[in-house]
């Protein structure tokens, strides 16, 4: 076995473990596999004779790669704001992978991505690879480019923070999330009766000025009539986290040009939001699933 084979499948045995902290720190299947490549793709290009502990090293390499894609989100965030708003009449770009929503949910979990959310990207990043994957502050420290003694604070901070925040969460978060998926399956699939299971029959729909200036409707009342306008729809819609609530968002190129805030009962959506005014998306707390 030459050594660029013998590398290939060290680097492959911890292939998922790898996308586990990924998954964990930016909350994206999409985004986890391209940290993984790019773990890769510096591993292929370094040196590794003296490195005692390939598994430590690769964590705290696609740890670096998933901080400068969270701080690379959070200036695009930033851009949005000015970024134009396309017209879609129905807000559809491209198909979503319901497998890999399955799949975001089961190995994240909600909850986890709600509270994570809360932190800086250096907070998120210390914290997941800390408390979650056992990383000694040491080796954490030059990847945010803090002393042990300043990573350890920040550590600490970010884990008062998530306690504090896991504490106030909503009750009914993961009870919202099934709602909002089984809405989005629904709808993408065209299955007019299960849309008619999911809505409130007194539900309601509306739409801000940009939004319906892209050509949303302004107000729709009731079960059928909301069920007939989202039947074999929405496809451009996917999963995301509004402000701590499960939501959905049309966002082309990673940037949100719309968003569906939904509200819900036990059993039943009540209302959907349709927010298009960039201003106010730039003042939402979005995740993208």
């Amino acid at each position: 076995m030459d050594e660029d084979q013998w590398l290939a499948d060290r680097f492959e045995a911890q292939r998922s473990h790898l996308r586990r902290v990924a998954l964990r720190m930016l909350g994206s299947a999409a985004d986890a596999d391209d940290a993984v490549q790019e773990a890769w793709l510096r591993l292929s290009r370094s040196n590794v004779d003296e490195v005692r502990d390939l598994g430590r090293w690769l964590t705290t390499v696609v740890g670096r790669v998933c901080l400068d894609m969270l701080r690379s989100r959070a200036t695009r965030a930033e851009q949005a704001l000015d970024a134009p708003v396309e017209s879609s009449a129905e807000f559809e770009t491209s198909d979503s992978d319901p497998a890999q929503e399955v799949v975001l949910s089961e190995s994240v979990g909600l909850a986890l991505l709600v509270v994570l959310d809360i932190l800086t990207p250096d907070e998120r990043v210390a914290f997941v690879l800390h408390d979650v994957f056992a990383v000694p502050h040491a080796e954490i420290a030059p990847l945010i480019d803090r002393s042990v003694g300043a990573t350890k604070m920040l550590v600490s901070r970010a884990r008062r923070r998530v306690r504090n925040a896991d504490t106030a969460a909503h009750p009914d978060t993961s009870r919202q999330h099934s709602l909002v998926q089984a809405f989005l399956t629904a709808a993408r699939e065209g299955d007019f009766d299960a849309l008619l299971e999911l809505l409130d029959p007194d539900v309601v729909f509306r739409a801000d000025a940009v939004a319906r200036q892209a050509g949303a409707p302004a107000d729709l009342d009731g079960a059928a009539v909301l069920a007939r306008r989202f039947c074999g729809r929405a496809r451009g819609a996917r999963l995301a986290l509004i402000d701590g609530a499960a939501g959905a968002a049309w966002a082309p190129g990673g940037v949100p040009l719309g968003v569906f805030m939904f509200t819900v009962t036990d059993t039943r959506i009540v209302a959907i939001e349709l927010v298009g005014e960039p201003e106010h998306l730039a003042r939402l707390a979005l995740t993208v699933l």
